[in-house]
């Protein structure tokens, strides 16, 4: 195998070797991958349902939803359990995934997309986020 070729590694693999977040905060984050494409590609123009490409900025967004559809008032919660308290850490996650090639990337693709996208306390305020207003 050539050097400039990574062997792929299994998600259990990266979690031991990041061991910042738990398994359960990455298989989250891949599932919000898939919920934040199926939101945008339902709110797009049949023209543009082909694109499959997300920025960071979109998949927090969407992670953000997903998680208030997936654990009601509770989402802040569960996120502050597994070590994720902003969207950095989404970032890094994310990041951590396309390193080991289980998700990827485009050439303008930067981990500083994640960087402040929004403030947890207000995003996941119970006042402010009725699941069933964000649930479709």
């Amino acid at each position: 195998m050539p050097m400039n070729e990574l062997k792929r590694k299994s998600l259990e693999q990266i979690v031991e070797e990041c061991a910042r977040y738990p398994l359960e905060a990455f298989e989250f984050v891949r599932q919000g991958l898939n919920y934040t494409m199926e939101q945008l590609q339902s709110d797009a123009p049949e023209s543009e349902t082909s694109r499959r490409h997300i920025s960071g900025q979109q998949l927090c967004r969407g992670l953000r939803g997903y998680a208030i559809c997936r654990y009601g008032f509770m989402a802040k919660a569960v996120l502050h359990h597994w070590q994720i308290r902003r969207t950095e850490d989404f970032g890094r996650i994310v990041f951590a995934m396309v390193e080991n090639r289980l998700m990827h990337k485009t050439d303008d693709d930067d981990i500083h997309d994640f960087d402040s996208v929004y403030d947890f306390g207000h995003a996941f305020d119970p006042a402010c986020n009725a699941p069933e207003m964000l649930c479709k």
